[in-house]
């Protein structure tokens, strides 16, 4: 047995997600279980090196996880020829310098989304690490829910029939800071540093449609700031110039219509803060982050319109569970074991920087929408050329 021992740079892990999703319960999870086990006997170790702009932080959060490793000077991390991966969760307006230094570097790339703050770089970052030859990916963690894995599971089975439509509920109540502490970084509701939910969760919105239903052909997308006002962390009110809320319809290939609300300023009223209902011919079903219920043609009821009287059904009670099945780990700890293994044995991992692009165009033509007030197809996206060479045209 040989263990592949893979240094990865993890640039920004000091924040909520990089800390919680990527770090402990993904990197060091998979060190617990013993590695990354391969078909041959083999082991992927992954060797984290933590870095990040203030040194407190990286000392503090080293030493409670038991780590050694960890740097205020990237520079010197990407000089390392032990170090093979660059990592990135910092805030948008940062990551793509980053890249760009890691691509020089000769490091693989794996990041979170937004890859940049628009699209052109986001397109520019795909060609120079494509141009290098270097494996590259984005986080697309939704697609690894459980409840949406049971989805996709109904989907390949052909349970819908001919699929209709999509309604999308996201959100929950992100408290403005005054009297409760918000559960979101300030930064989320400022656009001059990134913010904004459409940034954040187009990107998202385009992966899970184009991977569950089919890619997205149009979008027409409202935009709104609900809470003009918050309070930051130091305690200091702020004025809020990204939009907290968004409501969106996209049409996707196949003629498929999506109803996606994305909310930071709603009260949940739902089964979880994601809920996904698929209307299709032969059934319809409901996803949220775990579970997914179902409603085959055979075993739909048949209401009345009728006011004046007591509702007689009881519709919650009329779906059945989609079962496990299996074992569900953490979406985050899957997709790092996927790309750990393309790493080392040049496994198949299809969601590269060219995918996070996507999420990011999404997002500039919802952007574009709201400004607007009408409907915008989406173009196929094509590489551009970079330091004069040219790049080969790449389709979905």
């Amino acid at each position: 047995m040989a263990v592949h021992n893979v240094g990865i740079i993890m640039n920004g892990v000091t924040g909520r997600m990089g800390t919680n999703q990527h770090l402990i319960r993904s990197i060091l999870a998979i060190r617990k279980q013993g590695g990354v086990a391969l078909a041959n006997g083999d082991v992927i170790m992954p060797d984290p090196i933590l870095v990040g702009r203030q040194e407190h932080k990286l000392k503090a959060l080293a030493e409670a996880h038991g780590l050694t490793r960890w740097s205020t000077d990237l520079e010197a991390c990407l000089a390392d020829s032990n170090n093979t991966i660059y990592f990135d969760s910092q805030t948008t307006v940062h990551r793509a310098e980053s890249i760009r230094k890691a691509i020089a570097a000769g490091k693989h790339i794996y990041c979170e989304k937004p890859t940049a703050t628009n699209l052109e770089e986001s397109l520019e970052l795909a060609a120079l690490v494509r141009q290098a030859g270097l494996k590259n990916g984005v986080v697309q963690d939704k697609l690894f829910l459980p409840g949406l894995l049971k989805l996709k599971r109904l989907v390949d089975s052909g349970f819908f029939g001919q699929i209709l439509s999509v309604r999308m509920e996201f959100g929950y109540w992100v408290f403005e800071g005054d009297w409760q502490q918000a559960q979101r970084p300030s930064w989320n509701y400022r656009k001059e540093d990134g913010g904004g939910i459409i940034v954040d969760m187009f990107a998202h919105w385009r992966y899970v449609l184009d991977n569950l239903f089919g890619e997205v052909r149009s979008v027409s997308c409202l935009g709104v700031t609900h809470i003009p006002e918050r309070v930051d962390e130091q305690g200091n009110a702020y004025e809020c110039t990204a939009d907290d809320a968004a409501y969106a319809t996209f049409e996707l290939e196949g003629g498929i219509i999506v109803q996606a609300n994305s909310s930071w300023a709603v009260r949940v009223n739902r089964d979880d803060l994601l809920t996904i209902q698929v209307d299709g011919t032969e059934g319809s079903a409901v996803a949220g982050l775990r579970d997914c219920k179902a409603q085959h043609r055979i075993n739909t009821p048949k209401p009345v319109w009728n006011p004046d009287i007591p509702n007689p059904f009881r519709f919650m009670e009329q779906w059945q569970e989609v079962p496990d099945n299996q074992l569900f780990d953490n979406g985050f700890k899957i997709q790092w074991e996927l790309f750990l293994k393309h790493i080392v044995t040049d496994s198949p991992f299809p969601w590269d920087l060219l995918e996070g692009a996507k999420g990011t165009q999404l997002a500039e033509l919802g952007l574009r929408s709201w400004d607007e007030r009408r409907w915008l197809d989406v173009p196929e996206l094509k590489l551009p050329e970079v330091s004069g060479q040219p790049i080969a045209s790449a389709k979905g």
